[in-house]
């Protein structure tokens, strides 16, 4: 029977894509390797997944993998300390390699937080000009609302056309609704499911449910942001998380929206 359960569950995720999962080879156990992941996103049809990785650069891994099975593999490049933090010598390998995000600072951005810009303007620069001529994402990281505004500003005027704002309801990054809603002006939401396991933020789910409604579900994300060792496949998570949501009220449409169009996007 749970079997069975499971299938039926998988089958809302045909089409669908995750812009955010962790996979091993990692510094922390993860539940699946790189190959494992594409396996099983190409069994449920699922048209693309972005492997990211807060250590290294995942943009080579992605390649191995994307031409041995169905779905379209992404990867890119998170800007903490073991790729030389602000480095844009490393987003212009990454993309030059094909890579398709820049992630800022995640598990080092309370260090880098502080005078964000100040320390790092002239880098901040040369991503951004990196970004806007190579057509890449730019993601907020683990950064708080204040710096994520300024960094929208700024990327903006250097030509940065698609930004994407990461799991914004989390403790670590807590940006109210109504900064959302300003943000949703220039960039798109990614809703992570992660943030309401019990390991992690314990997050009532109808708080991503009605920031979806508040800012509206044409510029937001659901991705799953699993990959844990003490978490679900995220094949699974992704789809427990759609299934949540519909049962609370969003429409096929809406959930197509936030995981096919929307993502696609910024992707393609």
């Amino acid at each position: 029977m749970v079997i069975i359960y499971m299938l039926k569950k998988l089958n809302n995720l045909n089409g669908l894509i995750d812009t955010h999962i962790h996979t091993s080879p990692d510094i922390k156990p993860r539940i699946c390797n790189d190959w494992e992941l594409a396996e099983s996103a190409s069994k449920v049809n699922m048209s693309a997944i972005v492997i990211k990785s807060h250590i290294e650069s995942t943009v080579s891994r992605a390649k191995l993998v994307n031409d041995l099975y169905s779905v379209d593999v992404f990867g890119g490049i998170t800007l903490n300390r073991a790729v030389g933090c602000i480095n844009p010598e490393a987003v212009n390998i990454a993309a030059k390699m094909g890579g398709k995000i820049v992630w800022l600072p995640t598990i080092d951005f309370n260090v880098l937080s502080d005078n964000f810009n100040n320390n790092f303007n002239n880098e901040l620069i040369e991503i951004y000009n990196i970004i806007s001529e190579t057509n890449m994402i730019l993601a907020t990281g683990h950064l708080d609302s204040e710096t994520i505004f300024q960094i929208i500003d700024d990327a903006n005027s250097y030509g940065v056309k698609k930004i994407l704002i990461n799991h914004p309801l989390t403790s670590v990054v807590d940006i109210s609704v109504d900064n959302q809603k300003e943000m949703a002006k220039y960039a798109f939401l990614e809703h992570c499911f992660v943030a309401c396991m019990p390991n992690h933020d314990n997050l009532d789910i109808y708080k991503i449910y009605d920031a979806i409604l508040d800012v509206g579900y044409k510029k937001c994300i659901l991705a799953s942001d699993f990959g844990q060792l003490h978490n679900v496949s995220p094949i699974l998570g992704l789809s427990m998380f759609i299934n949540q949501l519909v049962d609370m009220g969003l429409s096929e449409k809406q959930i197509n929206q936030m995981c096919l169009t929307n993502p696609k996007k910024l992707l393609y």
